[in-house]
């Protein structure tokens, strides 16, 4: 397989071959291939926590675990309010 890179990859590569971080090209464009590889499958695993959770909302949603807010300021003051109570409860955790 033959692989074209642009002027400033080839330098990195090669930089990080004539450093000793790796023995060949080859190593370094594996090497790359793999953390590719990983942050794709990274992805994947955060994409279905995510899709568990959005289902877990619908669910609750649908049984009806679920708070309706008036207005927007409404949800703020609720979330301002939950923030300020988990604050407290680590000071408290912390000073304890």
């Amino acid at each position: 397989m033959d692989v074209l890179l642009s002027k400033e990859l080839e330098r990195f590569v090669s930089d990080q071959v004539q450093r000793g971080h790796y023995l060949s090209t080859d190593e370094v464009i594996g090497e790359a291939l793999l953390l590719l590889k990983r942050e794709e499958q990274l992805k994947e695993i955060q994409r279905e926590e995510l899709r568990k959770e959005i289902q877990k909302g619908i669910d609750q949603i649908r049984t009806g675990q679920s708070t309706t807010y008036t207005s927007g300021e409404a949800l703020v003051e609720e979330i301002i309010s939950r923030g300020m109570q988990r604050l407290a409860e680590k000071e408290k955790q912390k000073n304890g």
